[in-house]
């Protein structure tokens, strides 16, 4: 008989109007990767904070190498031997690497050697490749980076149950093909590891077994070699699922954004935009490749006017808006999905009424003056969350409660709907499950379609290759390569995001 290091048994977990695990069995056996599937609001990550000591199950117990285990708390979960990297980072922003990493360690006494610890974390980086510094701040850090803090944190704490929540969502191709030879050898050292994925293609690469939650129940688990991306796809979501989307024919019209010889710095003062230009025209989706931490970030903030440029120049429609407020470039027609929807494209605490209008909070009907008008702000959002399909507990609940593919919805459904000349979607569906990636692609070709003019900006390429008329590839702040999307090869897309130039590659321009 197998031996099972981790069992859950019957877990069964409500909030308010919601059944969020029904009666889950969920097992894992010592030295495997155990992949649980399902859309957002399936249930996967209730079930893995109530493994985490965050949530304490209503009904269930967790059987821990045979033995039933109280997890009450995330220290409780601790001693377990279990630690788990979260989706959105339990890190604080205004503290170092190092002290995210020791914070809530009972073992520290109140003297701390520090230089131990940071050789101590400087090795595990420098074993698996994060490239971290110990005193660098976490609000310096790329959102790859963080990510990194989070895994160093685990390791530093010594799990032996490793929960790994979309670990590869910021990662490039490559760092995720490092990150698989990582965790196979942890399983090959006996440790053993819950890894929660919406990319079928990885899934079928590193589980050993593969569970599917849907809206809360198991629909089944299933060995690697016994099944297929079809078979896991419709296990998800109940029904086919569209894995090439069809699209009209391009019809490139006017230049709407044009980007001229553009320098900017990162929030450390170092140059991270080095004269960079490219075009955007009506009717197309450019798709910015790259590896993160190249200046892509930034540049969405010098066009949205959340960061100065330095030198060079911005135009929307031929009017140059390079350093103006933010406001004054909205209402030019530009509008922006960032890639944190948590912390700069939503506000969790207010409902998503409040969110879903703060585009329209100055405008007829909605806004008159210092007033809003909340019955035509609640018949706005309705018809969004009908159009969108979102899913919300209570119209008037706060957004953090809504799962992240309704989050992403409701951001996406307030600013294409203003329907801009110019809509900037950084990372549109990071983090997100096969159904929502779908729908969030469909709208994008759609917005296309009409006429509006995408700069895609993703670290996906199968997501860039899939939808981009013309492919832009970043390094260090620069553009190595543009090509028209049937020329582009993922083979010299990687070596442009590599800092090869367009000549070296063969990339025909």
């Amino acid at each position: 008989m197998a031996e099972y290091i981790l069992q859950a048994r019957n877990i069964t977990k409500k909030f308010p109007g919601v059944l969020a695990n029904d009666h889950i069995n969920f097992d894992l056996k010592k030295g495997e990767i155990h992949t649980i599937l399902g859309e957002n609001g399936a249930g996967k990550s209730t079930l893995m904070n109530i493994l985490d000591g965050i949530y304490y199950p209503n009904e269930g117990e967790i059987y821990i190498n045979g033995k039933k285990a109280n997890i009450r708390s995330p220290f409780d979960s601790m001693r377990y031997g279990i630690g788990m990297i979260h989706q959105h980072f339990m890190l604080v922003d205004t503290l170092t690497v190092l002290e995210n990493v020791i914070l809530g360690l009972k073992d520290q006494s109140f003297f701390i050697n520090k230089k131990q610890i940071a050789d101590k974390i400087i090795e595990i980086s420098d074993k698996y490749k994060f490239d971290l510094k110990p005193f660098a701040k976490i609000w310096q850090l790329s959102v790859g980076e963080q990510q990194r803090v989070e895994i160093v944190k685990m390791l530093f704490r010594g799990a032996d149950i490793l929960i790994l929540d979309e670990p590869t969502a910021v990662l490039t191709p490559q760092e995720s093909e490092a990150l698989f030879e990582i965790l196979k050898k942890m399983k090959s050292e006996g440790k053993s590891i819950i890894f929660i994925s919406h990319k079928l293609n990885e899934v079928m690469e590193i589980s050993d077994r593969i569970t599917v939650l849907r809206k809360g129940k198991v629909i089944g688990t299933v060995n690697k070699e016994e099944t297929n991306p079809v078979e896991l796809a419709k296990m998800m979501v109940g029904r086919e699922v569209l894995f090439r989307l069809q699209r009209k024919p391009l019809e490139r019209g006017e230049e709407v954004l044009k980007v001229e010889n553009v320098e900017a710095y990162n929030d450390r003062g170092i140059k991270v935009l080095n004269k960079i230009g490219f075009t955007v025209h009506k009717g197309e989706i450019f798709g910015l490749a790259g590896v993160a931490g190249n200046g892509q970030k930034e540049l969405a903030q010098v066009i949205t006017g959340l960061r100065k440029a330095t030198s060079g120049k911005v135009f929307l429609l031929g009017k140059d808006i390079t350093n103006q407020h933010p406001l004054v470039i909205a209402n030019s027609g530009t509008n922006y999905i960032p890639p944190d929807r948590l912390k700069v494209g939503l506000i969790p605490n207010l409902s998503s009424i409040d969110n879903a209008i703060l585009r329209r909070y100055r405008k007829n009907p909605i806004g008159s003056g210092i007033l809003v008008n909340y019955k035509k702000a609640r018949e706005y959002t309705e018809s969004l969350i009908e159009k969108f399909n979102i899913m919300v507990p209570r119209i008037d609940a706060p957004v953090k409660l809504l799962s992240g593919g309704n989050m992403q919805k409701l951001l996406l459904a307030r600013e294409i709907s203003e329907n801009p000349a110019l809509l900037i979607a950084v990372h549109p569906t990071r983090g997100l499950d096969i159904g929502a990636t779908e729908f969030i692609r469909k709208k994008l070709l759609e917005v296309r379609d009409s006429g509006m003019a995408v700069l895609l900006i993703s670290e996906d390429l199968d997501e860039i290759l899939m939808i981009s008329d013309r492919i832009g590839v970043i390094y260090e702040g620069r553009i190595t390569g543009i090509m028209d999307a049937k020329d582009a090869d993922v083979h010299k897309i990687g070596l442009l995001m590599a800092g090869s130039t367009e000549e070296e590659s063969a990339t025909v321009h």
